[in-house]
């Protein structure tokens, strides 16, 4: 008999723990069970197991063990208890965000698809010489795919297997293992990079933020210290923070070292997610390129973790556990004892402080590889506005654009809005059109003529009449997006064929690949996008980037505003002029005066860090304090808010208590969120904890725990 400690499929709080089971066959810790809870069947994740010669009165068996073998290893079941810890989670939440959708430790998942495999057998049978000839071909291609037998012997395939020639036998289906040959070979290094690699040579494990400006060569120190890790027979894991980055990133790694390659993210279906996973379990993959998730692959022998653009928000997760990718793979490399480096030209604030308090070692690029800076030129929209000029294409923008494009060279315009217009006003009242889920003024999309919200989803048609004050009058359009830009730049600039590049163009599987190389083969000469477009890409012909309204950002109401409207603008900044072109840069923003747009347009990270940190000191803001947000939420907003109240109650410590805070409305749900903030994180972290303990029926309530949060909006 074994007895099974197992974590529950369970959303309360308060049933973090392991409940015991028995089996009478030996089970793997790590594996799915499926248990009986409270007189319902749930699914149950293995943490031990104990051989015993008795079970303990009252113990209940399991119902059925859903895998042969354990689905992660003996590294991931200790990252899962960090994980926990550290984002103050439950243990099966921390499961759930570690493995593909296909194996979560939950009671409802699609089936892992199953392919049939033909194996010759040794017994002798009669055959005619087509059904020998057929049974020879299984022979010389063991294991064949059975598919694979019927396109070749349709009549043959089945007898074969009636008769005992072949053995049909179920296996899952596995990620194909693409080889490619070594297309370029690796490049020269400049001095920069030279030393830059002699810097990281120094030290053969630890933290590493590399901070080079935009056309530094970054990626080619990278793919560097990949080769001296797939060398001595390690993996390396390359991550990027968003999809519309994992196209060129494949094809450098690709057409650098033509070995087996994992590539993991959000665009991936489950089963093909699975498959991946599987494939890295195995240790088939020597090499993986992928978004936040694949910091969870169960790694064999990690030899080098890459953080490229390690500042991007999009390593945060929003859901429960909230947790920061950047920390998951810092703790993964110093388990393996290997090297991680996060590179950026714009290091997150609280990144670049470590590096040169020594916590991480601190390595610089200074200058682009081919010697040369973009000319940026600020244009104020107000100015442009008071002399009749046009607030979304400038004067100064469309000649700078004639000229490139007459040069046949290539254009980027971002513009950080989706739709034709961001809201509709009718003219009598003035009130907004909003989301009847959300409080979110709904976009105008032109293509299909409907209304968007941009938080759930919902559409609808234009209202014959306004919803709040009932007048037909109609409405007013105000603010425009990436489709009203599209269009803006078809009718000045005739026979230009312009791709755009948001969450409408990119939804369709393989979206942002399809896009970014129609632009690369040059079959577009403008492309008009979202933040999505702003970092990592490379394009020898891009010699002219126009930022649209680029100082919105500073219009959010959170301290992260500043940092995020500068790492927007000098990292777009930076996709202009990065081969032997010269390249220009146009930044159209409503405070040219802001420090965040001056510093941004001089490529001055410096001078940014020491005046936002100034800021961030005098306020006692993160990285100076911590902060951990607490956001309830309810189908109730009476419910909500009660919920808030009692948690502020609850908490005890040294450190400051912020709100309750009514957050607008999102999917029918009301949010009420606290604040968190003070300088000892852990003790915060413990309060939290103790809450749930003090107030057993809060751990039944809906309350998002987000410690350091990158959103406060």
């Amino acid at each position: 008999m074994y007895l099974l400690e197992c974590f529950i499929e369970h959303p309360v709080r308060t049933i973090d723990q392991t409940f015991t089971y028995y089996s009478e066959e030996p089970v793997s810790s790590g594996v799915r069970v499926q248990v009986d809870f409270n007189g319902r069947k749930v699914t149950g994740f293995v943490d031990s197991v104990q051989e015993t010669d008795g079970v303990p009165e009252g113990i209940k068996p399991v119902l059925s063990v859903l895998d042969q073998e354990s689905l992660i290893t003996e590294e991931l079941h200790a990252l899962a208890r960090y994980m926990k810890d550290i984002t103050v989670s439950t243990t099966i939440a921390c499961y759930q965000a570690m493995l593909p959708a296909k194996i979560k430790p939950r009671g409802e998942q699609k089936k892992v698809v199953m392919e049939t495999w033909a194996l010759p057998c040794v017994q002798e049978v009669a055959l005619t010489p087509r059904q020998l000839e057929a049974f020879l071909f299984v022979q010389k291609n063991q294991p064949l795919l059975y598919s694979r037998l019927r396109r070749h012997f349709p009549s043959q395939a089945k007898v074969l297997a009636d008769k005992g020639a072949v053995i049909l036998e179920q296996r899952e289906r596995q990620a194909a293992l693409p080889v490619f040959r070594e297309i370029h070979e690796e490049l020269t290094l400049t001095e920069d990079q030279k030393k830059a690699m002699e810097a990281i040579h120094r030290k053969p494990e630890g933290v590493f933020l590399l901070h080079g400006m935009t056309g530094s060569g970054k990626t080619e120190i990278y793919l560097h210290l990949a080769r001296e890790a797939l060398q001595e027979g390690k993996q390396v894991l390359i991550l990027v923070p968003e999809i519309a980055l994992t196209p060129q990133m494949i094809e450098r790694v690709r057409s650098r070292f033509g070995s087996a390659l994992a590539i993991y993210h959000s665009g991936l279906n489950s089963q093909e997610k699975y498959e991946q996973y599987r494939m890295v379990r195995m240790g088939k993959a020597s090499i993986v390129v992928g978004t936040r998730s694949a910091v969870f692959l169960p790694f064999r022998s990690l030899g080098l973790i890459v953080m490229d653009e390690e500042q991007d928000s999009s390593y945060k997760q929003d859901s429960q556990p909230a947790y920061h990718c950047r920390d998951i793979a810092i703790w993964r490399a110093a388990y393996h004892h290997c090297r991680i480096i996060l590179g950026s030209a714009t290091p997150s604030l609280e990144s670049y402080a470590r590096a040169i308090r020594n916590v991480y070692t601190l390595v610089e690029l200074s200058h682009r590889v081919n010697r040369q800076m973009p000319d940026i030129s600020i244009v104020s929209l107000k100015k442009a506005m008071r002399s009749g000029d046009s607030y979304i294409i400038t004067k100064e923008l469309e000649e700078k654009m004639r000229a490139h494009l007459e040069a046949h060279k290539q254009v980027i315009l971002l513009l950080n809005r989706r739709g034709f217009h961001t809201s509709m006003r009718c003219t009598s009242c003035a009130q907004p059109l909003k989301c009847r889920h959300c409080d979110i003024t709904l976009s105008y999309h032109r293509s299909s003529h409907q209304l968007v919200c941009h938080t759930c989803g919902y559409t609808t048609r234009f209202p014959k009449a306004c919803p709040s004050c009932g007048s037909v009058e109609g409405f007013s359009a105000f603010g425009f997006g990436t489709e009203r830009l599209e269009m803006e730049v078809k009718n000045r600039f005739e026979g230009v064929k312009v791709l755009r590049m948001d969450a409408d163009t990119v939804s369709a599987k393989n979206g942002h690949e399809k896009i970014l190389g129609q632009f690369g083969r040059h079959e577009a000469d403008v492309l008009v996008g979202t933040q999505m477009i702003a970092k990592g890409l490379d394009y020898p012909d891009v010699t002219l980037v126009g930022i649209l309204n680029g100082d919105e950002g500073l219009q959010r109401t959170d301290y992260l505003s500043c940092e995020m409207t500068f790492d927007l603008l000098m990292q777009a900044a930076g996709r202009a002029g990065r081969s032997e072109s010269a390249g220009e840069v146009v930044l159209q923003v409503f405070d040219p005066d802001h420090y965040a747009v001056r510093d941004a347009a001089a490529q001055d990270y410096r001078s940014f860090f020491h005046q936002e940190m100034s800021y961030r000191h005098a306020a006692s803001q993160p990285p100076y304090t911590f902060l951990i947000a607490l956001t309830v939420s309810s189908l109730k907003q009476d419910d909500a808010e009660r919920t808030a109240l009692r948690c502020m109650e609850t908490l005890k410590g040294d450190f400051r208590k912020l709100g309750v805070i009514q957050l607008p409305k999102r999917r029918d749900r009301f949010y009420a969120r606290i604040l968190l903030k003070g300088k000892n994180l852990e003790e915060m972290r413990a309060a939290v904890r103790n809450m749930f303990t003090e107030e057993p029926s809060l751990s039944r309530k809906d309350i998002r725990i987000d410690v350091s949060p990158m959103n406060l909006e």
